[in-house]
């Protein structure tokens, strides 16, 4: 038996359903199955009106489930990917104590300072790789517990 075609609501509908998007990431997820781009944008504002789509939330979402484990940089490097405006990723890391975090993922990985130069590049680097900046890095490898 074939079922027609879902609309875009009920595609919009269907993903929002399961997790936040912003705006932008809906955008491109419901593009490929619109008829043009024009009737994707009064959808989209409908959505957003009822406050069934909303950044706040997907910056909330995000912010939560990664800041036990990455930097501030990785985080708002999500976000832009995600389309969210700059100002909600600013308010959102405003309060994020990424040296406690860099303190505790660091403890987690390696727990002792590193004893030479090879060691100490490895820490960095996986650290970095996480998002942490150059500042709270030097800070974590410095050993003190103190600010």
């Amino acid at each position: 038996m074939n079922r027609p075609e879902p609309s875009l609501r009920e595609r919009a509908l269907r993903l929002l359903a399961r997790r936040e998007y912003s705006r932008d990431e809906l955008q491109r997820r419901l593009a490929p199955h619109a008829e043009d781009a024009e009737a994707l944008e009064p959808l989209l504002d409908d959505l957003k009106r009822r406050g069934w789509l909303s950044e706040q939330r997907v910056v909330e979402q995000v912010v939560h489930a990664r800041q036990a484990k990455f930097g501030g940089r990785r985080i708002a490097h999500e976000l832009r990917e995600k389309g969210v405006a700059e100002e909600l990723i600013d308010g959102a890391l405003a309060g994020f104590d990424e040296l406690a975090t860099a303190r505790s993922v660091w403890a987690k990985k390696f727990g002792a300072l590193p004893a030479d130069a090879n060691e100490r590049g490895k820490q960095m680097r996986f650290l970095m790789s996480r998002g942490f900046g150059g500042e709270t890095i030097r800070k974590v490898l410095q050993g003190s517990g103190e600010d």
